[in-house]
């Protein structure tokens, strides 16, 4: 069995060792996003109260959009010579960061660590295209393209959170719970 970032071949201008650079970060995205769109989909479950149906019809849109950002980053890590592991065991094998932790809740404070967990993972993804873009223009390209996308989505759940003054409701938290809990109080 071979090492899945340890292709034999890759993409033409690349070297092997550059493409193995490369699919490593694309495999931490993949992660992040097959996490995420799962993170999305218990939210969108799990919200009640007043903001219901705002947030669970905001949420769809975004469910659909990080699995296509998923896929993408799954086939470009095939198209380098890599193998993309999505199984749910090797997601949470390698992912560096907890479970969501916020279960039925109301729908702003879902928002307030929704919000926390959009940060991480922009964050993470700003940090991979750093290193990317010295390495693969085209997969730099793609993760710009997921980045716009991502921080939309944020805005999105930040408009719910922020007060006329312009401050965030969760201002502050470190925690989901901790967010959770300021924004429903918020």
């Amino acid at each position: 069995m071979t090492s899945h970032n340890a292709p034999h071949y890759t993409v033409p201008g690349i070297t092997v060792d550059e493409a193995g650079s490369v699919i490593t970060l694309l495999q931490q995205r993949l992660h992040a996003l097959n996490d995420l769109h799962l993170t999305l989909k218990h939210v969108h479950w799990n919200v009640v109260g007043p903001h219901f149906i705002a947030v669970h019809q905001m949420l769809d849109p975004q469910v659909d959009r990080v699995r296509d950002m998923a896929d993408d980053a799954a086939e470009r890590l095939a198209a380098l010579g890599g193998v993309a592991q999505g199984t749910p065991g090797a997601l949470v094998k390698a992912r560096s960061w907890e479970d969501y932790s916020v279960g039925r809740a109301d729908a702003i404070a879902h928002l307030g660590a929704l919000d926390l967990v959009y940060t991480g993972v922009i964050e993470d993804l700003r940090s991979a295209i750093k290193t990317i873009g010295e390495i693969d223009p085209a997969t730099e390209d793609l993760l710009i393209g997921q980045l716009r996308d991502l921080e939309q989505f944020q805005w999105f759940v930040r408009a719910h959170l922020e007060t006329a003054g312009g401050t965030l409701a969760n201002a502050g938290a470190e925690t989901e719970a901790e967010a959770a809990d300021k924004s429903s109080l918020g």
